[in-house]
């Protein structure tokens, strides 16, 4: 057997270094090669666009077995295939190529993974941290809900765009092959990230990536990965039975807060941790909230008030005007300065507190909002991108309301919210000026 699986080995190899055109896309160059398979930029002459392309290896040894591989493969990509979200790179194609199956996916020039900063002299700012985390949860919130989990999150799993935008790759594809030998090699390959319940082989639920998830936070905070065993049998008894060193011990500037949202990711048992990504999102958007309080010039009590005069919260009561204020985080501007831009995608709601704002399409003027008045309709709409500029004519003062806490309501101010918004729109669109 194992001089039968050394003889494929070596045929596939041979037919990689000769392989130019994979199903219909032409091999332009390989560009990436691990245990799993191989990475190929490829070009898609219908579309007319660069493609990447991941040549999976199955064990051709057995025939049924591979058969059974192959199947479960295909029918796991048509799966991820369906996934839509900004935030998850997506499976244009899928199909095989002689013993091997092959995804298709978007090729995102000069994109880089987050292993690049994972090094102690290399890390990322930590709001940065926060925000790549934040939009993860969100994605992997996106994807749990739909019965795709990712089994394999780590930094070499999460990209960054040229924008600074994240996708999480390699989505649900690592275990496909559902045979021992994947299993232990997949052990083998990448084990600091993984969950105590996937280390001893028990139940597989959506808390295993918030735990991986958390794994891969902690280490960009510090440059250090929460358990650094000297061997593999070591590192997973680490991983099983251990408590990871205390972040502000590796980096003292690190806040406390961010350091309990990390803890709680990394609890042993599932049922401690965050119940799902939208509520790991949610608390790494309180926490930056917290951080930014410092900043700000008004207490509460007197946001309230300033809100209670605004006409856009004519009809809100009390309780509800307080659940939106928790869910939001206020900031100023200078006249002139840029608050949002045309093309960009955001998921926050935005009400003008005071000041007045100018609003652009194409480099033109075609509008002027005022305080009380509200934008990002965009966020009602997931990867759509904002149709127009808004700069702050003269010094402004901006209430951000991130959706994700505002899903955090109750839903009667999440009703109350919503139907002031879309009135405030509609009554923006039928506006002659604006249009």
């Amino acid at each position: 057997m194992k001089h039968s699986s050394l003889l494929h080995s070596v045929r596939d190899h041979a037919e990689d270094e000769a392989l130019t055109k994979i199903g219909k896309y032409l091999v332009i160059k390989e560009v990436g090669r691990g245990s799993t398979g191989v990475v190929y930029l490829s070009h898609d002459p219908y579309y007319r666009r660069d493609v990447a392309i991941k040549v999976y290896n199955i064990d051709t040894s057995d025939d049924e077995r591979a058969k059974v591989s192959r199947k479960m493969f295909m029918s796991e990509a048509h799966m991820v295939g369906m996934l839509q979200h900004p935030n998850i790179l997506p499976i244009f194609d899928a199909g095989e190529q002689g013993s091997r199956c092959y995804v298709v996916t978007e090729h995102i020039h000069g994109a880089r993974t987050l292993a690049l900063y994972c090094k102690p002299d290399n890390l990322l700012p930590i709001d940065d941290v926060v925000e790549i985390i934040y939009k993860c949860a969100k994605a992997l919130h996106y994807s749990h809900n739909r019965g795709v989990i990712h089994r394999d999150i780590k930094p070499s799993n999460l990209m960054l765009t040229q924008s600074n935008d994240v996708r999480i790759i390699d989505f649900g594809i690592a275990l496909v092959a559902d045979s021992e030998v994947s299993r232990i090699e997949g052990i083998a390959g990448s084990p600091s990230y993984m969950s105590p319940e996937q280390i001893q082989s028990e139940e597989i639920t959506n808390r295993s990536d918030l735990y991986s998830l958390g794994a891969v936070m902690y280490e960009l905070l510090t440059g250090f990965r929460p358990f650094r065993g000297g061997n593999l049998s070591k590192l997973l008894h680490q991983i099983v039975y251990a408590t990871p060193q205390p972040i502000h011990t590796l980096r003292p500037d690190i806040p406390e807060v961010i350091e309990e949202v990390v803890a709680k990711a990394l609890q042993k048992d599932p049922a401690k941790r965050y119940r799902n990504g939208l509520e790991f999102a949610a608390e790494l958007t309180r926490v930056h909230q917290r951080l930014r309080e410092g900043y700000s010039k008004l207490d509460r009590q007197e946001q309230f008030s300033i809100l209670r005069t605004l006409k856009f919260f004519h009809d809100f009561s009390h309780a509800e005007i307080m659940e939106v204020l928790r869910a939001s985080q206020w900031q100023d501007y200078v006249a002139g300065e840029e608050i949002v831009r045309e093309g960009e995608m955001d998921d926050r709601f935005y009400v003008i507190v005071s000041g007045s704002a100018s609003v652009m399409r194409g480099g033109n003027g075609v509008g002027q909002i005022e305080a009380g008045d509200c934008f990002g309709e965009t966020s009602y709409l997931r990867g759509a991108r904002r149709l127009a500029t808004i700069q702050a004519m003269t010094d402004l003062t901006l209430m951000k309301v991130s959706s994700t806490l505002m899903e955090q309501a109750s839903a009667a101010c999440q009703l109350r919210f919503n139907k002031v918004f879309l009135r405030n729109l509609i009554g923006r669109l039928q506006n002659p000026d604006m249009n």
